[in-house]
């Protein structure tokens, strides 16, 4: 397929470049034909990730050029709103799914359909391109709900308008340090939150006698210091059933309509078995404020097990590659009826500003699709974001257990301020640790202040 592609490009290239052969059939399709440079922003994956997308695009439309860079994520956000204030942003780049409605009026959504030029070869002694103006169907809201992972319709699409596509779903994993486990007689990770985790992490933790946390069994229980920490909590209030909003309103504080009768407020109940771990009064402490943060502690060797994602194994890897570890599906409620994993993604949108929004939006898709996207899931060993490759992808050495939570994964916050929501929770976390006896006070205050950075 490359191959007859990269042919097709030589062949339609040489025909212009000649002036023989190539016939215009309108001044519309000659304005269509012209070169386009498309600037293209993303963080973290260099543009060799998107070497043999770029290549099989411009195999098609060889007059749209595409200028990838990379940037640091420390310097990403600030680069992008300056750039885009001045009019010299990019026409597409990446947000993550947590920043869409941060960015709405900044995206240009994506058209119902898209017009461009389409170079067709005709002729079987002489070779003539024939351009022709095509008009193609944009991804429907029911394709991007049967091909992609059920939270990227819920995170993508606001009021029936479609404002990105993904190119990968991260979900939560259990990362272990499988020698600390064997020193502790502990044939294999933990499946569920329940007693049998609970006993590992008594068995796994290691106290001086100056009461000093030297070998710590989970990171879970703090905030800042936690790898993540705002989606573990989340995660755990979502897996016991807490609705984390309802109508645009933050929910995770109050007791759903099916926990009325028992009373039973699953949010507050995540909250109080979240921080038990950092209780130096309970018998599964294992955290507290004073410890590295649980990536740094795991790389040492010191931490037993830390939720994390696949990015983290590239990084655990190239610090520690003598480090005996795997990786299990994040574990899960005993009993419940379904499995619920976390989701972590980023989005590909295109600028308002763009002055070539339709081939933005065109490259966009075209990137997305199953044929195109897998070498950049390849060469970046990321889980799709389509459910059929995620599925192919499950028994992948480096993702597979990523992979198999993508269809399950879920996200839930949608507002404007994500690192506002974020810092929230680390408060709401650290209070909770300070008196448990006013959880219910700590989390309806936590919910309160999220709720400002909704709207």
């Amino acid at each position: 397929m490359t191959s007859k592609l990269t042919t097709l490009f030589l062949i339609f290239v040489f025909i212009l470049t000649s002036g023989f052969g190539c016939k215009i059939a309108t001044k519309e399709t000659e304005s269509a034909m012209k070169p386009v440079t498309l600037k293209y922003w993303r963080v973290f994956d260099g543009e060799d990730s998107f070497s043999d997308i770029i290549a099989a695009y411009k195999a098609i439309h060889p007059f749209v050029n595409i200028n990838y860079r990379k940037l640091r994520y420390q310097e990403y956000e600030d680069a992008i709103v300056d750039a885009l204030a001045e009019d010299r942003g990019p026409d597409m780049f990446s947000i993550h799914n947590t920043w869409i409605n941060k960015y709405k009026n900044k995206i240009r959504v994506m058209p119902a359909s898209i017009t461009m030029a389409y170079p067709i070869v005709k002729g079987s002694l002489k070779k003539e391109v024939i351009p022709e103006l095509r008009t193609v169907k944009s991804i429907t809201l029911t394709q991007i709900k049967n091909n992609f992972a059920d939270t990227v319709f819920n995170d993508v699409i606001i009021g029936g308008k479609v404002y990105g596509l993904p190119l990968s779903v991260d979900t939560m994993a259990l990362y272990y340090n499988r020698d600390l486990f064997n020193n502790s007689g502990i044939a294999e990770p933990p499946a569920y939150w329940n007693k049998e985790l609970q006993q590992y992490v008594k068995r796994l933790t290691k106290i001086d006698v100056r009461g000093k946390i030297i070998q710590s069994g989970i990171a879970l229980g703090g905030a800042r210091n936690v790898e993540r920490s705002f989606d573990i909590l989340s995660l755990l209030m979502m897996q016991n059933g807490a609705q984390m909003t309802s109508g645009g309103t933050v929910a995770f504080h109050a007791i759903p309509a099916a926990y009325k009768a028992q009373k039973y407020n699953p949010g507050l109940e995540a909250l109080r078995f979240y921080t038990d771990f950092s209780n130096s009064t309970k018998e599964v402490y294992t955290w507290n404020n004073n410890l590295n943060n649980s990536l740094e502690m795991f790389i040492r060797g010191s931490l037993a097990m830390m939720l994390g994602y696949s990015y983290h194994q590239s990084t655990i890897k190239a610090r520690a590659p003598q480090l005996n570890f795997g990786i299990a599906p994040v574990p899960q409620i005993e009993g419940a009826s379904r499995s619920m994993n976390f989701a972590n993604y980023w989005v590909e949108t295109v600028s308002k500003k763009s002055r070539h929004s339709n081939e933005a939006w065109d490259f966009i898709q075209f990137a997305a699709k199953a044929e195109n996207v897998k070498s950049y899931l390849r060469k970046t060993k990321k889980p799709s974001a389509l459910r059929v490759v995620a599925t192919q992808q499950i028994n992948d050495e480096n993702i597979g257990v990523f992979a198999g939570q993508v269809l399950t994964s879920k996200s839930w916050y949608r507002g404007k301020n994500y690192d506002a929501a974020e810092n929230i929770i680390h408060e709401m976390i650290n209070n909770a640790g300070a008196d448990g006896s006013k959880l219910q006070n700590v989390i309806n205050l936590g919910a309160q202040k999220v709720q400002q950075t909704i709207y």
